[in-house]
């Protein structure tokens, strides 16, 4: 997965980025991120990579000479920023079912929660990564430092869909039991039946700052099947016998985009980053300039 995701051009470009989070409820991180306003603490505690704008008089000029790799010196009253990325990993990420790999939504999902790791571990950035199933959730981290790459795409290798979502439970359940606010990033096609808006809420309500990816298959934004199709629910299993005509296709346009203004709208009045993508967009292209305009990434 490491070798398909990330060449030595869009690392270069990657290396130059930073995850943002400018509402965390104060206290959750001490001081501005990367800014003169860090801790005031003169005891070391630990180094992590440079990042462009990076204060130069903070260098490491010793271990520079000796690896020749910048790193910045924190101090005790700097923290890192945590940041949560959540993977719906239900069936309905499972497609196209056949063919077409580069559309797939899992491995598309995967590969852009591969790259915002890659920039927040290289940041020093406290990443934890959790796939949500209706088996339970798994979990990677809380870890940080780019050495953490290749453990982690070794990791998402690993993932499975299975089963229905019930994502606002889900998402509840995480705001319950993280321990600490940052940023958080939801990965999802949003099709679950019983909505999602009470799960981004919940996470808002512990003090997150939150973004919304949501990742669909170009043929579910514009199908283009017609005639007398039965269509069975990739996560229930349950077939539906349906007529499909050029007037049910605009029918299904209009509410497929009501459906899409609503969440735009949900998100906008809330403050939460919301990014809708399909999976004919370039991964890196999601990160490098759609994220960058919301405000996900500097």
């Amino acid at each position: 997965m490491a070798e398909r995701i990330f060449d030595e051009k869009t690392l270069r470009k990657l290396d130059r980025l930073t995850l943002i989070a400018n509402k965390v409820r104060a206290g959750a991180i001490k001081g501005e991120r990367r800014s003169s306003r860090r801790g005031t603490s003169i005891e070391f505690a630990d180094y992590r990579n440079y990042v462009r704008g990076d204060d130069l008089r903070r260098l490491d000029w010793n271990i520079y000479a000796r690896l020749q790799r910048p790193f910045i010196k924190l101090l005790e009253d700097e923290e890192d920023l945590a940041v949560h990325l959540l993977l719906d990993s239900s069936a309905s990420m499972d497609w196209p079912r056949s063919g077409q790999r580069d559309l797939h939504k899992y491995l598309y999902a995967r590969r852009v929660l591969a790259g915002l790791a890659y920039i927040a571990l290289g940041a020093g950035d406290r990443v934890t990564v959790t796939a949500l199933r209706q088996d339970g959730v798994t979990r990677w981290g809380p870890l940080r430092g780019r050495g953490q790459t290749l453990n982690l795409l070794a990791w998402l290798e690993k993932l499975y869909t299975r089963g229905t979502l019930d994502l606002n439970q889900a998402l509840r359940d995480y705001a319950l039991r993280s321990t600490r606010a940052g940023l958080v990033v939801v990965i999802s096609d949003l099709m679950s039946p019983d909505g999602y808006q009470d799960g981004l809420r919940a996470l808002l309500g512990r003090g997150n700052e939150v973004a919304l990816l949501q990742v669909l298959a170009p043929d579910e934004v514009e199908p283009e099947i017609l005639g007398d199709l039965k269509l069975i629910d990739v996560e229930t299993g349950i077939p539906q016998d349906v007529t499909v005509d050029a007037d049910m296709r605009e029918l299904y346009r209009q509410r497929f985009q009501a459906w899409q203004a609503e969440i735009g709208a949900y998100c906008a009045g809330r403050g939460i980053h919301f990014a809708p993508t399909e999976t004919s967009t370039p991964w890196e292209q999601l990160i490098l300039s759609e994220l960058r305009r919301t405000g996900v990434v500097h």
